[in-house]
């Protein structure tokens, strides 16, 4: 079963915070926290928070179930645009340069080895069923 947790306006540009993401995709939970814990870029500390978030939020879903037996891994995690604050910047003979400020929402979906091996022996079963 999956868990998900979610990061709104993080004052980080989207581009920067992708960086980051694109290291941990796919990555088994504790590899990413390793990854995460080491990685110098400013996203790195947030995405390690969220991705402790998304563990917690696993472990409410699956009370019965060890964290150490279900082989967590991220299966899926997104970095959009969020808003954009829009700032002018003096600049010579009497102009001014637009800075856009940006922020972005970081979507992290965690689930178990375990538990997408069942899903796809039930889509096999149902096919042969039917």
């Amino acid at each position: 079963m999956e868990a998900v947790a979610k990061l709104n306006n993080v004052p980080t540009s989207p581009r920067k915070m992708r960086m980051v993401a694109d290291m941990i995709r796919g990555e088994r939970v504790n590899t990413a926290l390793n990854i995460l814990k080491f990685e110098p870029k400013e996203g790195a500390a947030r995405l390690q928070k969220l991705l402790l978030s998304a563990i917690s939020n696993w472990q409410a879903k699956n009370e019965d179930e060890r964290l150490e037996d279900a082989d967590l891994f991220i299966k899926e995690i997104r970095v959009d645009a969020g808003r954009m604050l829009k700032r002018l910047r003096p600049a010579p003979q009497g102009r001014a340069h637009r800075i856009r400020k940006r922020s972005n929402h970081v979507t992290i979906v965690v689930d178990s080895k375990n538990s997408t091996e069942v899903t796809a022996e039930e889509v096999v079963n149902n096919e042969t069923d039917n």
